[in-house]
């Protein structure tokens, strides 16, 4: 009686498909990096399907991450920054997720000529509510692996993004 192998995934198939059409193709490298695609594509549509539930759009979401990850406060200037947007381009974001209760603003303590931002309750309990799907998922999948491994993963992942970011 054999000893079973590793459990396959569909990304085994798909590199043994490639390999007599590109003999030079590293498996291991592709391997590697079409589980990356498919993990991302998996987290992206769970993201999708929680944002629907809790009738969000992506935009809004990033925006109510963005002022949460702030401590939810900031001014709009610094939202802008941190979502990579112009300044001008944060104030209709804003008018729509203050319109929904989610966000408000008011006059900066010590210069009333400024404005900051607020997370409101129902904003961050929105927020919270979309985020807990993802990473519940995210934990779901991650927890086949043990605490040392997770780390590990994390930290290989860590080189290849420095060296992309180079």
């Amino acid at each position: 009686m054999s000893t079973p192998g590793p459990e396959r995934d569909w990304t085994d198939g798909h590199v043994e498909r490639w390999l007599p059409v590109l003999p030079g193709l590293d498996p291991d490298i592709e391997g590697a990096t079409t589980r990356v695609k498919v993990l991302t594509d998996h987290l992206r549509r769970v993201r999708e399907r929680a944002l629907a539930d809790f009738d969000l759009h992506k935009h809004e979401y990033d925006t109510l991450h963005t002022l949460a990850g702030r401590g939810g406060h900031a001014a709009p200037s610094e939202l802008a920054a941190d979502l990579q947007m112009a300044p001008a381009s944060i104030t209709g974001r804003l008018d729509a997720l203050e319109r929904r209760g989610y966000v408000r603003r008011r006059p900066a303590p010590g210069d009333r000529r400024r404005v900051d931002v607020e997370l409101t309750e129902e904003g961050r309990a929105v927020w919270l509510g979309a985020m807990d799907v993802v990473g519940h998922e995210e934990y779901r999948l991650l927890g086949v692996l043990d605490a040392e491994e997770r780390r590990t993963l994390s930290d290989l992942l860590r080189r290849v993004l420095i060296q992309a970011e180079r």
